[in-house]
């Protein structure tokens, strides 16, 4: 069974592999885990067992030494937040833990979907977190659809399953999956979804994790995800 502890072991790890494929870096400041994304200037606080003003001023810091946008703060829902607010974070997004076996969620004869390490539409940050999908040995794939007049990118998916994580054996994750919104319903988030999956589950993955919003909650679970709890996340512009 997944936990949402194991949830949270694969988000450090995959936001770890995009600083790596980036240029990024992942450091500590008393005993908590942060990690610096440089093609989108964020510096990620990795959910800490307890959240101190001590911990968290080292990292501002050198966030502001790294000219960061924004730092964002991942918590457990029980870890207590207080120290956050005097140090001018605010209450953001919360991610929705869900977990699905492989084979639920992969959809056969959906060709929709596919796999590639280059888009040649990406520009900025998107090229750059590309080069994820082109580690070795593999453990990212990324799967586009394209408008079938224009051949434009109409939507993209991640998926991730790392190696030598203690406690991942056999999860992968499913992330960033998007369809723009004049391409949605109509089945292309199913086939990144299924796309995604399956390379994951090729390489050795039999469940898998999203952190879903309450808004893609009702898509990730009619497609085999179940619930398993909820996080909190903290941002501060710099």
């Amino acid at each position: 069974m997944v936990t949402i502890a194991q949830s949270q072991r694969l988000q450090t790890a995959w936001f770890t592999a995009l600083a790596s494929a980036t240029g990024g870096k992942t450091f500590s400041t008393h005993g908590t885990t942060w990690v610096w994304l440089p093609a989108r200037r964020e510096l990620q606080m990795m959910f800490p067992d307890a959240v101190s003003a001590q911990a968290v001023k080292p990292a501002l810091a050198e966030g502001v030494r790294l000219r960061a946008s924004t730092v964002r703060v991942w918590l457990n829902g029980a870890v207590d937040a207080a120290e956050l607010g005097p140090l001018g974070f605010s209450p953001s997004w919360q991610p929705w833990w869900m977990a699905a076996p492989v084979a639920a969620v992969m959809r056969s004869g959906d060709n929709a979907a596919v796999l590639t390490t280059e888009v040649p539409d990406y520009s900025g940050p998107l090229e750059q977190e590309l080069r994820v999908a082109r580690s070795q040995p593999p453990q990212a794939w990324h799967a586009v659809t394209r408008d079938e007049r224009g051949g434009a990118v109409t939507g993209a998916a991640y998926s991730f399953y790392p190696h030598g994580v203690a406690g991942l054996r056999q999860l992968g994750g499913i992330h960033h999956l998007e369809v723009l919104p004049d391409h949605q319903r109509r089945g292309l988030g199913t086939a990144l979804l299924s796309a995604t999956a399956r390379a994951a589950g090729d390489a050795g993955a039999v469940d898998l994790c999203v952190h879903a919003t309450p808004e893609g909650y009702p898509f990730f679970s009619r497609r085999g995800f179940t619930l398993l709890g909820r996080g909190r996340t903290y941002s501060l512009q710099l």
